[in-house]
């Protein structure tokens, strides 16, 4: 009785391939790279990439991070990331389902669009008044009755007082413009902490999470493409590829996020990003 083409001791395929760890570590030993190379080119520090390299994810701070650190140790040692998250997903009870962001700006959609004054009337309510006015003032220039008092030729006319300051008037001064960013603080909520991601240098990978460490948002950030969060106390954020990104936070942009295919932790609060 046949039994298939199974190998002799039982295993499948996917039994015989080697774990994350030996993998990652197997191509950077085929690449000529140490440790302290590659923790220095991704930003991943040494400890951590040491035990990822020995299937020991317990550094890197929850599934999140731990996907985003082997998404560009793999990259920097020439390896597929893609497969290499999709066994760390079946390994480890697959990816959450991200939080729809949609509820924290329900508020700001269902907010009664303000009314438009009403030109119109207006108009109609200036032209009424326009033409009741001349209308009078032709009633008042055509009454005949010879009650005017005509005016005395012997009284003296009043001159026309001419002013005896001929100087030219000094220009009034050019009012101080306020500073762009400034203007920008002020016009998001002082309540809550807003952050604000473009990728304009290529795509990026990307986690949000709020205070209570909630996932707000993960995935892929495509080029062009645009996220805003927000949140009442912190938003805590990971960027795989930081140099891609152009950050606002709190209507004020962030300069050197970081360079390009690095990784960044970040974490923001309310007021101006720059002041703590």
């Amino acid at each position: 009785m046949s039994i298939g083409n199974l190998p002799e001791d039982g295993n499948s395929p996917e039994d015989d391939r080697p774990s994350i760890g030996r993998a990652l570590q197997q191509a950077r030993i085929a690449t000529g790279l140490t440790v302290d190379e590659v923790s220095s080119s991704t930003r991943v520090r040494t400890p951590i990439v040491r035990g990822i390299e020995q299937d020991d994810f317990s550094r890197c701070g929850g599934d999140v991070y731990a996907r985003g650190h082997i998404r560009v140790l793999a990259r920097a040692v020439g390896l597929d990331p893609e497969s290499l998250i999709a066994q760390f997903d079946a390994e480890h009870g697959g990816r959450p389902a991200p939080t729809a962001p949609a509820p924290l700006f329900e508020a700001e959609r269902i907010r009664p669009e303000p009314r438009r004054p009403n030109w119109t009337a207006a108009m109609v309510a200036a032209i009424v008044a326009v033409v009741g006015f001349v209308g009078f003032t032709l009633f008042r220039g055509g009454d005949g009755d010879g009650s005017s008092v005509a005016e005395d030729p012997a009284s003296p006319k009043p001159s026309a007082s001419v002013p005896t300051n001929t100087a030219t008037p000094s220009k009034p001064a050019t009012p101080h413009k306020p500073d762009p960013s400034d203007s920008a603080i002020a016009g998001v909520p002082a309540d809550k902490v807003t952050v604000k991601l473009t990728a304009e240098g290529g795509q990026s990978w990307i986690s949000a999470q709020d205070h209570n460490g909630r996932l707000i948002e993960e995935g892929v950030l495509r080029e062009g493409d645009s996220k805003t969060f927000s949140d009442s106390r912190r938003i805590d954020l990971v960027l795989g590829n930081a140099g891609a990104i152009k950050l606002f936070v709190n209507g004020k942009e962030v300069k050197n996020v970081g360079t390009s295919g690095a990784v960044q932790r970040l974490s923001y609060t309310k007021g101006d990003p720059e002041a703590g």
